[in-house]
């Protein structure tokens, strides 16, 4: 068996598709299985725990969540032992692939789900969509969506004109519509920022008994990178797992934002260019206190209350 140490050290910076899916190929060795999925998709397993955690991502965003070029569920990989099904594409294809539903069609058929005690969905983006679409493969399985689209069939979705190329896939096929692909979900998570119309229009539309949508304010299309900046997304997993996600725990985690320069700095750009200068004095104020804030924060607290005093007097 592969060396657990050898998957999560190795470096896969740098590199071109191809090269990328034959490295890991090489690191993953006889411990799972590399296999391409047409010219843009693939799916690589990692066989641990009997808790699978499959990941939809894209090969494009490797590197910018992660150090060394690896997919995200190598991180619950290296921390829980879990196993990890990864579907990769190169670009945002939202997995609308015959091959994609072909390889779902074969895991189903070989009984591959019933192998593991649990299984969890993630994905963001165009990757939640996916991972809403395909969880109906597992049911009983968990799904944790960051910014999902619903779907981008002009006929329901005509409103969402940010993937106009994509209006001549086929979202009413296999594995079409997302929400109604959670039914035989056990329990969905969906986190979306209100303040991005369209995404709180695609998330209405995943109003589902089992699923628990939760609104993460002022991180807008950048949610993935600030929640895994934050190490909010393995413990966000594993309460998922444990059955302890609920609206509550949500909001405790989701408090950690107050720590995060991630969160902080672009809402403090926010108040200023908006010159909203008494939240600017509050948000400082806070910030300073709890030695969150730097030279940036003093200007902006300084050049605030300049403008209220002046106002005033």
């Amino acid at each position: 068996m592969q060396d657990k140490s050898d998957i999560t050290s190795a470096d896969l910076t740098g590199r071109d598709w191809q090269d990328w899916l034959d490295r890991a190929e090489t690191v993953i060795g006889d411990d799972g299985y590399m296999q391409p999925l047409g010219n843009k998709h693939a799916a690589l397993f990692c066989e641990r725990k009997p808790v699978l955690l499959v990941t939809f991502e894209s090969f494009d965003r490797l590197e910018l969540l992660s150090e060394r070029a690896h997919p995200f569920g190598w991180t619950m990989l290296e921390a829980l032992g879990w196993s990890h099904l990864c579907l990769l594409s190169n670009g945002d294809t939202w997995f609308r692939d015959a091959r994609v539903y072909g390889f779902f069609d074969r895991l189903i058929d070989d009984g591959f789900f019933d192998e593991f005690e649990q299984v969890i969905f993630y994905g963001a983006g165009p990757r939640g969509y996916a991972a809403a679409a395909f969880s109906v493969a597992a049911p009983g399985a968990k799904v944790l969506m960051l910014r999902p689209q619903a779907t981008l069939d002009p006929r329901v979705a005509e409103w969402d004109d940010r993937y106009l190329a994509m209006r001549r896939t086929s979202f009413t096929d296999r594995y079409g519509y997302a929400p109604d692909m959670l039914d035989a979900a056990a329990h969905a998570v969906l986190l979306y920022d209100p303040e991005i119309e369209l995404d709180a229009m695609h998330s209405a539309l995943f109003n589902r008994s089992n699923v628990l949508r939760f609104r993460t304010r002022h991180l807008g299309y950048s949610i993935e990178e600030t929640l895994s900046q934050m190490g909010l997304l393995p413990r966000i997993l594993a309460q998922m797992s444990a059955d302890k996600l609920n609206c509550q725990s949500l909001a405790r985690l989701w408090r950690k934002r107050r720590e995060e320069q991630g969160y902080l700095f672009p809402l403090l750009r926010r108040l200023v260019n908006e010159q909203r200068d008494g939240l600017t004095v509050l948000f400082c104020t806070n910030a300073l206190a709890r030695k969150r804030g730097g030279p940036r924060y003093r200007n902006a607290l300084s050049r605030a209350q300049a403008r209220l005093a002046e106002r005033d007097g």
